[in-house]
């Protein structure tokens, strides 16, 4: 799914080569596992970016709309996702939504909230829009977390919140609210149905991440038998990860990822010099006989035939 969007990192952009890792997961999962829960709703997706996002949930939302503050990612989001009918795209700010007031049933704002600094009048807009019975469906970093424990700085949050600020900024506006947790990680799944395991166990492929694979097949079974039949069917079904506390095996996996993303640049810019100075060589021994001998035996003529052999 190649985009002509640029990545810079302020915002997620499907098929980007640097879109993809820790963040592809985060993005796609929140999305996928909304689309339950906003079927026949008139939905907004603020901040929809690039709007893939907004696109998944025009397959179940009855109407869907995609805001977002960057013209270009309008202009992209509009001309990609041209062919979905009930779905359309905004050019506007979060703190001033272009709806009526008790109109929307349901808002999405994924990844928002952290990178602006009106986050009480933010959320007042939100209020505002969304019917007495409508949901908002808010995503943000947990900052002891995200930043604080891994010692980390994006550059695009312009103030993170913790757990207590965030649930304070909510309650005055949202009395009523169900906090659910997102994490990667290292996980061994267990999960009801063998081959088609049940519930939310999904998977979704980097070539098509708009499409549903419910379940990879067990690589193990783990089996409940026995001779009355109501006993077993009254044992719980449900999915279950599994995790070291530690997260050594994701930490792990992390410093390996950024270690081939580093090497893989290194490798650019070695070949791009490496480029550079057969170009100067060539010129040099276009030059004219003397210029050519003397560049025979210089130091740039050796470099170049260390680095063809």
């Amino acid at each position: 799914m190649p985009s002509d969007l640029p990545f810079t990192g302020e915002r997620f952009v499907p098929g980007a080569a640097n879109a993809k890792g820790e963040m592809w997961y985060e993005h796609w999962h929140r999305y996928h596992y909304v689309l339950p829960l906003i079927a026949g709703k008139r939905v907004v997706d603020v901040a929809c970016g690039e709007g893939y996002g907004s696109a998944l949930m025009s397959g179940t939302a009855a109407e869907i709309t995609g805001v977002d503050i960057s013209a270009d990612a309008i202009a992209h989001a509009r001309n990609a996702y041209a062919d979905h009918g009930n779905l359309k795209f905004i050019e506007g700010s979060c703190l001033k939504l272009p709806f009526d007031a008790a109109s929307i049933d349901v808002l999405v704002s994924f990844e928002t909230i952290e990178h602006i600094h009106e986050q009480a009048e933010f959320l007042d807009e939100i209020k505002r829009v969304l019917k007495p019975d409508g949901v908002l469906i808010l995503s943000s970093p947990n900052k002891a977390e995200y930043s604080d424990k891994r010692g980390y700085a994006n550059e695009f949050h312009v103030r993170e919140l913790y757990r207590a600020e965030l649930e304070a900024l909510l309650a005055s506006r949202f009395p009523h609210s169900r906090w659910i947790s997102q994490r990667n990680a290292f996980v061994s799944l267990i999960a009801e149905g063998g081959d088609n395991a049940a519930g939310e166990s999904l998977a979704v492929s980097q070539l098509a991440p708009d499409k549903k694979i419910e379940a990879l097949p067990a690589l193990y079974y783990l089996i409940f038998a026995g001779r009355d039949q109501a006993v077993i069917e009254a044992l719980p079904k449900r999915v279950s990860a599994f995790t070291d506390a530690e997260e050594w095996a994701y930490n792990d996996y992390r410093e390996t990822y950024r270690g081939f993303r580093h090497y893989m640049q290194r490798e650019k810019e070695l070949e791009a010099e490496c480029a550079r100075l057969r170009t100067e060589l060539e010129t040099r021994s276009n030059a004219g006989p003397t210029t050519a001998a003397a560049t025979s035996d210089s130091w740039l003529a050796r470099l170049i035939k260390r680095l063809a052999n």
